[in-house]
C-alpha cells in the first residue's frame, strides 16, 4: 500500500477546509431547527405535491405529477406565470431528432454530452447532464406530440453545439412552449396561483419536508405585503424557482464583478429566496458562482431585448463579429457563451456584429427592420460606410471579409475553426447590418444539488425527504457554462422527472 506524504502546511489547509465545511453545516443544521420548530398543527390548503414557480420545469412537473394521479398545487410569486421561460428565446436541444435527420446531420446523446462537458470545462456532473442529453429528443418530441408545441421546420445552430441540434419554437419565444404547458394544466383542472411567495421551506423533526408557508396576495417587490398562509404538501414540494440574476445582492456575494453596472437579461422576478430558503434546510451549494453572461446581448436596449434573436440568428452563423479597434474577428461566432463573452470582455469594448443582406435575412422575418426602428441595429449601404460608423479601420476589415469568404468557399475556418452549414454563403450582398455587442448577466449554472430523481441533497449526503427541485434552481447539469438551447431542455426533462417521483412518496398525515 502507497504512503502519501503531504506537508504541514497542506495539514493544516485541510483542517482549515475541514472546520469552515462543520461551520457551515452547524449554521445550517441550525437553520434546520428553526425551521422544524414551526410546523402548524392547522394548514390553510393542501395537495399531494406542491410546484414552486411556473416556468419550463415547475410546469413540466405539475403536468407529470397531476397526470399521475396526484392532486398538485402551482404558486408563482409574480403577477403573471411563466418567469424567465415565458421571454426566453424558445430555442430547445434535441439530439438525434427528425429535423436533423431530415437535414443529414448526423448526431445522438453522446455527442450532446460530450459538447456539454467541454463547454462546462469538466466541472457538470456527467450523471445529471447525461439524463438531459439521453431525454432530449425524446422530451421534445412530447412537447409536440402531448402538448401541441409547434416548432420551424430547420435546425438551429448555437454556439458550443458539434452541429444543428436545436428545434425553434415557430413564434422564436419560449411563450409557444409555456402557454402549451398553461393550457394542459387547465385542461387538467390545475390552475397557477399568482401573487403566491414562497417564504418558508417547511420542515419536521424527522427531516422530511412538509410544505411550505407563503405571502398569499403578494405584490412583488413589497416584502410583507400578503396575508401569511400554509400549504401542506402531503407527498413533496417541488423547487422551480429559476435563477438569481436579478438578485444584485446574492449576485456579487458569488461574482463581485457583476455589479449593478452589469445588466441582467432577466425579468425582474428572478431572485434568490428560494435557493437560500433550500440552503438553510441544509441543501448542498453548488458551483454558486458560476453566472453566465450572454455574449448577444446589446448594450443599446434593456433586459434581454431583440438583439440576441439578430446576432444568434444572423451574425454569428451567417456573419462575423469584430472588434472594432483592429478590424478583425478574435473568436469562433459559434464558440459556446463563456468563451465568446470572455473574449468581448477581453477587448475591453462593445464588439460589432455583422451581416450582409443574405446572412440577415435568415433572422426573423422583419426583425432587422425593427431593431434599425429602435436603433439596435443599423443598416448601410456599403461595408465602408459601416466601419465608418464605428471608426474601423476599412482596409482591416475588408481584408477580414475575404478571408472570411475564403474559409467559406473551400468550407474550412483556418483562424478559429467555425462550423460552416450548408446554406451558409460568402459575406458580400448589400445592405450590410451592424449589432453591438456586450455582455449581460443571463444564467445561473449554479444551485442546490440534485440527484438523477431531481431530489435535493443535503450536506449529509442524503435526500431530504419530501423536497424535489428541477431547472435553473439546481446545479450541476451545466458546469461551468451551458450551451444555449441546453437549458430549456434540462428544465424540461428534470421538471418531468421531479414530477413523475414526487408522487411515488409516501404521503404523510
Amino acid at each position: 500500500m502507497s504512503k502519501v506524504n503531504i506537508s504541514r502546511r497542506e495539514f493544516v489547509k485541510g483542517l482549515a477546509v475541514a472546520g469552515a465545511m462543520t461551520a457551515t453545516a452547524g449554521t445550517l443544521a441550525g437553520c434546520q431547527k428553526e425551521s422544524s420548530a414551526a410546523v402548524p398543527k392547522k394548514w390553510d390548503e393542501e395537495a399531494d405535491v406542491v410546484v414552486v414557480g411556473s416556468g419550463f420545469a415547475a410546469l413540466a412537473a405539475a403536468i407529470e405529477a397531476k397526470e399521475a394521479g396526484a392532486s398538485v398545487k402551482v404558486i408563482e410569486k409574480m403577477p403573471v406565470a411563466g418567469g424567465n421561460s415565458i421571454i426566453n428565446g424558445g430555442v430547445v436541444s434535441a439530439a438525434g431528432s427528425p429535423i436533423q435527420a431530415a437535414e443529414g446531420i448526423e448526431d445522438s446523446p453522446d455527442l450532446m454530452l460530450q459538447d456539454m462537458l467541454k463547454a462546462g470545462l469538466g466541472l457538470n456532473h456527467p450523471d445529471l447532464a447525461r439524463v438531459v442529453a439521453e431525454h432530449s429528443n425524446e422530451t421534445v418530441q412530447w412537447t409536440i406530440n402531448y402538448l401541441g408545441v409547434e416548432y420551424k421546420d430547420k435546425a438551429v445552430h448555437l454556439g458550443g453545439h458539434s452541429v444543428p441540434r436545436s428545434y425553434s419554437t415557430h413564434n422564436s419565444s419560449g411563450s409557444a412552449i409555456v402557454t402549451k404547458q398553461l393550457a394542459k394544466l387547465e385542461e387538467l383542472g390545475v390552475k397557477v396561483g399568482t401573487n403566491r411567495k414562497m417564504t418558508r421551506l417547511i420542515q419536521d423533526e424527522d427531516g422530511r419536508v412538509k410544505g411550505i408557508e407563503i405571502e398569499d396576495d403578494y405584490r412583488f417587490p413589497d416584502e410583507g405585503s400578503g396575508t401569511v398562509k400554509t400549504i401542506k404538501a402531503k407527498k413533496a414540494v417541488i423547487l422551480a424557482t429559476g435563477g438569481f440574476g436579478r438578485d444584485l445582492y446574492f449576485r456579487t456575494i458569488q461574482d463581485p464583478r457583476l455589479g449593478e453596472e452589469v445588466d441582467c437579461t432577466n425579468q425582474k422576478g428572478a431572485t434568490g429566496e428560494a435557493l437560500v430558503q433550500a440552503l438553510g434546510l441544509g441543501a448542498t451549494p453548488l458551483q454558486l458562482s458560476w453566472i453566465q453572461l450572454g455574449p448577444w446581448a446589446s448594450p443599446d436596449e434593456e433586459g434581454f431585448g431583440m438583439a440576441p434573436h439578430f446576432a444568434a440568428g444572423a451574425c454569428f452563423p451567417y456573419g462575423v463579429m469584430v472588434d472594432p479597434e483592429t478590424g478583425k474577428r478574435f473568436v469562433n461566432e459559434l464558440a459556446d457563451r463563456k468563451v465568446r463573452a470572455d473574449a468581448i470582455l477581453k477587448t475591453g469594448k462593445p464588439a460589432i456584429g455583422i451581416a450582409d443582406a443574405k446572412a440577415a435575412g435568415h433572422a426573423l422575418a422583419g426583425l432587422a427592420d425593427k431593431l434599425i426602428e429602435a436603433g439596435v441595429v443599423k443598416k448601410f449601404d456599403t461595408l465602408e460606410a459601416l466601419a465608418a460608423e464605428f471608426n474601423i479601420p476599412f482596409d482591416a476589415l475588408q481584408e477580414t471579409i475575404e478571408n472570411y469568404n475564403r474559409y467559406v468557399e473551400q468550407g474550412e475556418d483556418e483562424e478559429f475553426g467555425k462550423y460552416f452549414r450548408s446554406d451558409i454563403a460568402p459575406l458580400g450582398e448589400s445592405p450590410w447590418y451592424s449589432v453591438r455587442l456586450w455582455p449581460k448577466v443571463h444564467h445561473c449554472m449554479g444551485g442546490v444539488l440534485i440527484n438523477t430523481k431531481a431530489q435535493v441533497v443535503s450536506l449529509d449526503k442524503q435526500p431530504i425527504k419530501g423536497l424535489y427541485a428541477a431547472g435553473e434552481v439546481t446545479g450541476g447539469v451545466h458546469g461551468a457554462c451551458r450551451l444555449g438551447s441546453a437549458a430549456v431542455i434540462d428544465c424540461l426533462v428534470f421538471g418531468r422527472v421531479a414530477g413523475q417521483n414526487a408522487v411515488k412518496e409516501e404521503a404523510w398525515g
